[in-house]
């Protein structure tokens, strides 16, 4: 993979622009193109890191590829037609993202090393002032928020974690740097990180302790190479890797049928248990390994590794709770104490935003904060705008997650209609829109009905819910359903205002002024 200019940060830029985004992830990076194509070049890219790619550009544990199908994690306005193979490796992918900044000229719009820290609404201009760790503050008509649900590391709070003399890394830091062969390891976790790179690690150390705390569902991999001859048919017409791709959208989704049909998924549950029983030698492992929940109430993993890597001899399955982790080692529930060289967190990612947004003030109008609107469970209408919060908009927000698809769809949709929003704005000569509290409980009203009924609803915790159990995360229907709700905009689902400026109060100017000041400086 190639590097290109990942120094780029904190040249001079405009204080005030029409969009501002943060993040330059796959969602971020969807929203500055688009808006491109669209003729809006007045806008900015806010990124915490020093490169592009978001979650491409930080899990690089050996291993890591996607879960969906190549094809379908592209760009549908951006397909490539020589991807190496069915599921593309990280590094794969992040050249793909490097190759689109590059291609559409994003570089420039981008100021790296920024990492937002506040966004506040004034009802007086109409814009948002928005400050970053680097001391900046720009002022925008219009906010992005793409910065995804997957990019803050969960660290475990485990008695004794910070007293280890040994090796810690997330699997989303990866030290390629430090060595594991011959080393005694402990991974925690069982999830989408550590199916991957348990296996690639297995060989290399002395001896590796798996620690799970709850099995996953997970099913075989098509690791099929692609030919030179279908690459060279894919370059040649592009019709035939359209038509490829929407093999694989259609394929993807006929998955959603046993969600929303628990008994189809009883089925599905009983032929992966075959599956694992035939992959695992040990009856013993292979009930430690079988889920006792129904299949899709968590995400389902794909893996050919994850299961024969428990067959070899220095690879055990703990799944004793864990008491402490002292100085050398790592103490369970039942007294065993093992020790270890490493330890390996594959403990995923804080995804409830009520939390790795805790510290981030998001004020919008009538002195409404994100985190009070949002105390009993994250929503927003469409998954994209949150009433109280106008021209802010957010890109994989609350209900529009998948668990069967690719969320580079979801994007797209969700982009195509910020785009309309932004434009609309514009058309109606009126500084904001915001959506009616009454149209988001109305979508909110719609998603909790229609998760009624599926394996989502059948009591199983996940990633997917708050702490208190409200599933938040998840998009409970066909994802074609959510492309023809964001085709259009309801108009009557938002309200519309013209900022009177001689209304605009002395303290907003003065305020609107010290944003412009920071900015020059």
């Amino acid at each position: 993979m190639t590097s290109q200019n990942t120094t780029i940060s904190s040249s001079p830029r405009p204080c005030q622009v029409e969009v501002a985004i943060a993040g330059v992830g796959f969602g971020g990076l969807c929203m500055a193109v688009k808006l491109k194509l669209a003729g809006i070049d007045d806008f900015v890219i806010l990124e915490k890191a020093s490169e592009v790619g978001g979650a491409w550009r930080d899990n690089t544990y050996p291993g890591a590829e996607c879960d969906v199908q190549s094809h379908m994690y592209s760009y549908s306005f951006e397909t490539k037609p020589d991807w190496s193979k069915r599921y593309a490796p990280w590094d794969e992918i992040q050249q793909y993202i490097l190759d689109v900044t590059k291609k559409y000229g994003i570089r420039p719009h981008i100021q790296f090393n920024q990492e937002v820290i506040s966004a506040v609404f004034n009802e007086g201009t109409g814009r948002w002032a928005i400050k970053t760790s680097g001391g900046q503050t720009i002022s925008a008509r219009h906010w992005v928020l793409a910065s995804g649900p997957l990019h803050v590391p969960a660290f475990p709070d485990i008695k004794g974690l910070d007293t280890f003399k040994g090796k810690v890394m997330h699997s989303a830091q990866w030290d390629h740097g430090y060595d594991l062969r011959g080393k005694t390891v402990v991974s925690l976790g069982s999830g989408g990180s550590a199916i991957q790179y348990v296996p690639e690690i297995a060989p290399l150390v002395k001896k590796l302790h798996v620690f799970q705390r709850t099995p996953a569902w997970v099913i075989p991999r098509d690791t099929r190479q692609y030919s030179e001859f279908r690459k060279k048919l894919f370059a040649a017409l592009p019709i035939t890797r359209t038509l490829h791709r929407w093999r694989c959208y259609w394929t993807n989704e006929s998955r959603v049928w046993p969600i929303f049909n628990p008994w189809m998924a009883r089925i599905g549950g009983a032929a992966i248990k075959k599956f694992i029983s035939y992959q695992v030698k040990d009856p013993a492992l292979v009930k430690k390994l079988t889920p006792d929940y129904t299949l899709g109430c968590k995400r389902i993993l794909i893996s050919n590794k994850w299961y024969p890597a428990f067959n070899r001899q220095n690879v055990e399955l703990v799944t004793t709770g864990i008491q402490e982790i002292r100085e050398h080692s790592i103490v369970t529930r039942d007294g065993v104490e093992r020790p270890m060289d490493c330890l390996i967190l594959g403990t995923g990612f804080i995804v409830d935003p009520r939390i790795y947004m805790k510290n981030f003030e998001m004020r919008g109008r009538h002195g409404h904060t994100l985190q009070e609107d949002w105390k009993t469970s994250p929503t927003s209408y469409l998954g994209i705008t949150t009433a109280h919060y106008p021209n802010m908009y957010q890109l994989v927000g609350p209900h529009t997650g998948l668990g069967h698809n690719s969320i580079i769809f979801m994007i797209e949709a969700q982009v195509d209609y910020i785009v309309k929003c932004i434009q609309l704005v514009k058309a109606k000569g009126v500084d904001y829109l915001d959506v009616k509290p009454a149209a988001m409980t109305r979508f909110l009203n719609e998603v909790t009905q229609a998760l009624k009924g599926t394996v989502w609803s059948s009591g199983c915790k996940s990633w997917y819910q708050t702490a208190e159990g409200i599933n938040f995360a998840i998009w409970p229907n066909s994802t074609w359903k959510y492309w023809l709700q964001t085709r259009r905009i309801k108009e009557s689902d938002y309200e519309f205002v013209k900022c009177d400026a001689t209304n605009i109060s002395k303290p907003a100017e003065e305020g609107l002024d010290m944003v412009m000041a920071a900015g020059r400086q």
